[in-house]
């Protein structure tokens, strides 16, 4: 079996959260991580000795550890330990590329602190179940030769109702298409995981539990459903105090927001004025509280009725588990900014955050077709480059040699009448008419060229469709690979190799980020890869 070539590649996004990951955001906005692995000691120490020793205890309902994940959970239990943790809101079939990459990042993280420091440190993949974007949960985009087909499941539930609430519905009829995109899977396991997880009776964030502990558990990654009741109840202490002190957070938000702009940079979570960071839970679906009424609330809540918003979770985390860092994806990066506002607000220190490691993933058939074709992957970024340069390449030379001659006789003869306009007394015509005369050739030279080469690409349907399936498989939809390609049918069709060339390039990013390399610059970009 052929492994895909497995591609660290730069995280990039936006401008802040580029910053962030550099070390170069203003002080005060991120708890920066250490410079070598003393200070990562310390960091892990930190976390060990603070918060409830009974933690997982606590918390073993939402997480219902098993096989590695159970062993390496023991391993930090009672404060013999810390944990590095990432997490996503459910998506279907498992979602895109960078969630099982953030796993794997946590994974490895944990694996080079635990070495470097000689300290236990588990992975736990927290699941948002209780979030409530049900479009960004509801598809899946996979690979098809010549490009891509989208998933979609159909629910009908109130606004603001969680994942965790929403039934997921029969979805088996979406299996045999997914099945296709993994196409002659050697790993038919993952598929079957996949059947297993997504059954009828499953809500839409259960299932993606399900099927993250099938598949991460035996690596030794723990996953917590965010939504079990003893999370909610775990919770209820650090919420209580974010209603009380809902009105300074506020403040504190809103000037982050102010410097965020004064410094040239976007807030990540837009401003919502007056209300609070805390959700009230109501059944199945959710609100926000008003500051208005945030301290009445807060007196009158009971354990289980409150969860966090985006900007308060990372510290209700913070209070649940021992964690020494969070492995974060570009948008996290860039509202941990405005998660540091509310920690002082709170008088709460700030949790760490560490950038995620960032993948491109080429299978054997996707590098045929750009070897075969003389394509590079930025290339394909463009909706329409690659076609266009191939087309023309394609052109039979009378004729790109033709319309050469006909832009430089163009060129060349209305620079002559436009200099006789110039310079002769009185003007026969106005320069600016030779200008548009020239203009006006010009633009229907190049209609004529668009007419060849959109000829040439109806000629040459098998080099299009060679250029849609490399699209499809590396910029579906015109975006990076990661944030928008479904996992399974990569894994089905490649299995655990795929996942250990993945971990060994995770592995090699982690020891780079306990050695002390900033983020933002610890890998070059690879040819033909974007940012």
């Amino acid at each position: 079996m052929s492994v895909p070539r497995v591609l660290t590649v730069p995280l990039g996004g936006p401008p802040l959260a580029r910053a962030a990951a550099a070390g170069s955001a203003p002080d005060g906005w991120y708890q920066r991580p250490p410079a070598s692995a003393e200070g990562w000691r310390a960091v892990v120490e930190r976390a060990r000795s603070r918060g409830p020793k009974d933690w997982i205890e606590t918390l073993r309902p939402a997480m219902s550890p098993s096989g590695a994940a159970a062993v390496r959970l023991q391993e930090v239990a009672g404060g013999a330990g810390a944990v590095v943790t990432t997490g996503q809101q459910p998506a279907l079939f498992g979602g895109p590329v960078y969630v099982w990459s953030k796993a794997l990042a946590a994974l490895a993280l944990a694996d080079a602190l635990r070495e470097a420091t000689g300290i236990p440190v588990a992975p736990v993949f927290w699941a948002a179940t209780d979030d409530a974007d049900f479009a960004e949960a509801s598809y899946a985009t996979i690979a098809v030769p010549g490009g891509t087909e989208t998933l979609r499941i159909a629910a009908s539930h109130p606004d603001g109702t969680s994942m965790s609430a929403v039934p997921l519905g029969d979805v088996r009829g979406l299996l045999p298409a997914l099945a296709r995109g993994a196409g002659s899977a050697s790993y038919r396991q993952a598929l079957d995981l996949v059947r297993d997880a997504y059954a009828p009776d499953e809500t839409v964030g259960s299932a993606f539990v399900r099927l993250l502990r099938g598949l991460l558990e035996p690596l030794g990654i723990a996953v917590l459903d965010a939504s079990h009741p003893s999370v909610r109840q775990a919770m209820f202490p650090a919420l209580r105090p974010m209603l009380e002190r809902a009105a300074a957070i506020e403040r504190a938000g809103r000037e982050r927001v102010d410097a965020l702009r004064a410094a040239g940079f976007e807030p990540q979570v837009s401003e919502v004025a007056g209300l609070s960071l805390v959700f009230e839970y109501a059944g199945g679906t959710r609100r926000r509280i008003p500051v208005a009424t945030s301290g009445a609330v807060a007196s009158a809540a009971t354990p289980g009725a409150l969860g966090p918003n985006v900007l308060s979770r990372p510290l209700v985390e913070r209070a649940l588990l021992p964690t020494a860092t969070y492995v974060a994806g570009p948008g996290e990066l860039a509202y941990f900014a405005q998660v540091s506002a509310v920690a002082a607000a709170l008088g709460t220190d700030l949790p760490m955050v560490t950038p995620r490691w960032s993948v491109t993933i080429v299978e054997p058939h996707v590098d045929r077709i750009l070897q075969r074709r003389g394509l590079s992957i930025d290339e394909l970024a463009d909706p329409h480059a690659a076609e266009t340069r191939l087309a023309r390449g394609l052109l039979p030379e009378p004729v790109s040699e033709t319309l050469r001659e006909l832009r430089e006789a163009v060129e060349r003869h209305t620079a002559v009448l436009f200099n006789f306009e110039e310079t002769r007394t009185p003007r026969l015509l106005s320069p600016k008419v030779v200008q548009g005369a020239r203009a006006s050739l010009e633009h229907r030279l190049q209609r004529l060229e668009r007419r060849y080469l959109a000829a040439m690409k109806r000629e040459e349907a098998e080099i299009m469709r060679d250029v849609g399936t490399a699209r499809g498989a590396l910029y579906p939809g015109g975006h990076r690979q990661e944030r928008a390609l479904a996992f399974l049918p990569l894994l089905a069709r490649h299995g655990p190799p795929l996942v250990e060339a993945m971990r060994a390039e995770a592995r090699r990013y982690a020891a780079r980020l306990v050695g002390g390399v900033a983020a933002g610059a610890a890998t070059p970009t690879p040819a033909g890869v974007d940012e």
